[in-house]
């Protein structure tokens, strides 16, 4: 197949997630292309010159604004003149731009006199979205009237599933549930620095991901007695703000921000992974740390209980940083339950979420939306095929 992936920022787990299946696609002899937002960010620039030696149909780099703008009737029909000029079989659509962008630039377009197969998948994106505010119900409009462009969506975890399907309806386009997998190189152990922090986050720096509440644990912690350290790993739109937080709480001389770098990287910067997020979809951030045996603490959100099943990792209550602060205090007093807990959480994870399996899922997806559509179907597949859940992966 010729596969074209679109996304607008090159940048947190979405990317991870498009990294690994362009790069499994194209090891399975397909010709796979991108279309990315076009950054500065260093880090994002390395790991595109690294992917772009497999992709044979390339990458094309667009300026795609966050919000909407009027740049993005451009590149929607920048998109749209790729999609043509390329040929590609599979448009995949990745978060709310990627997702717009390709489904208006497969409307009414062919190869070898096939419609061409438009897949969405939103990882999160106007879900995060609330659905009584104006923006809100402004995207969430957009999504019903795309879904007449969409040959199929793919969700990352059965939580997305139900939400997209709670917020935004049951729609015409089929749907199936494809688990984020790792590589065999993520189930590599974490080596530890001499240095470690006690504390550690890894993430994207947005209000959604709960750095403040993490402040405020170990802020509690402090006044109980108990002063620790953190590293904070990522960059993002609130970093300023969470950096101002920790000198306010008196934090400063003990919580780092290091900028963003790789997870594996910074594994070892930290003894417990701390997860506070507020909303998630199905969090790489998770799978990464339970495949290298990193001790965790998360929130119990988004898909991240269809992860911790089969171990018995527990689960704390979103924006609650008494309930984070003795959870911390719990592992931090006791290494080797932390160490029990990391050593189960990896075998409930090492057979299940796997990049080959991701692969095979959602190619036999791709399969299932070439096959004739039938008088009354949608999309490519009989309306008695609306919904499907994919296997386990």
């Amino acid at each position: 197949m010729r596969i074209l992936h679109v996304l607008r920022a090159p940048v947190g787990g979405l990317f991870r997630h498009v990294l690994d299946l362009s790069a499994e696609q194209a090891r399975r002899g397909h010709d796979v292309g991108l279309v990315v937002a076009d950054t500065a960010d260093e880090l994002t620039g390395r790991r595109l010159v690294a992917a772009e030696p497999n992709l044979t149909l390339g990458i094309e780099r667009l300026a795609i604004p966050r919000g909407i703008g009027s740049t993005d009737i451009q590149a929607a029909l920048a998109v749209r003149r790729r999609v043509k000029a390329l040929g590609v079989d599979v448009v995949h659509g990745h978060g709310a731009k990627g997702g717009a962008y390709a489904r208006l630039a497969g409307i009414n377009v062919r190869v070898s006199g096939r419609p061409v197969r438009v897949v969405y998948t939103p990882h999160g994106g106007t879900l995060n979205f609330d659905p009584k505010s104006v923006e809100g119900r402004v995207y969430h409009a957009m999504e019903r009237v795309l879904d007449a462009a969409t040959s199929g969506i793919v969700f990352e975890s059965a939580f997305a599933a139900a939400t997209f399907q709670s917020v935004i309806g049951a729609g015409r386009a089929p749907r199936r549930v494809v688990h984020n997998g790792l590589r065999p190189s993520d189930f590599e152990p974490r080596q530890l620095a001499p240095d470690a922090a006690d504390l550690l986050f890894i993430g994207e720096l947005r209000f959604l991901k709960g750095v403040d509440v993490l402040l405020g644990a170990i802020h509690d912690l402090t006044l109980q007695g108990r002063p620790l350290t953190a590293v904070i790993v990522g960059s993002g739109p609130d970093r300023a703000v969470f950096e101002a937080t920790a000198a306010t709480l008196g934090l400063a001389d003990r919580v780092r921000f290091t900028g963003a770098m790789p997870a594996a990287d910074a594994f070892g910067l930290g003894r417990i992974l701390i997860v506070p997020s507020r909303k998630e979809s199905l969090p790489y951030i998770v799978l990464e740390a339970a495949a290298a045996g990193v001790p965790l603490i998360a929130t119990n959100v988004g898909g991240i209980p269809e992860i911790v099943d089969g171990s018995d990792t527990p689960l704390l209550p979103a924006d609650d940083a008494a309930a984070l602060a003795r959870a911390v205090a719990v592992l931090l007093g006791d290494p080797e339950l932390a160490a029990a807990r990391a050593s189960r959480l990896y075998g409930a994870v090492h057979d299940r979420f796997t990049v080959g399996r991701m692969a095979d899922d959602i190619a036999s997806f791709y399969d299932d939306l070439a096959e004739p559509m039938p008088r009354g179907g949608a999309s490519g597949v009989p309306k008695t095929d609306a919904f499907v859940a994919g296997p386990p992966s």
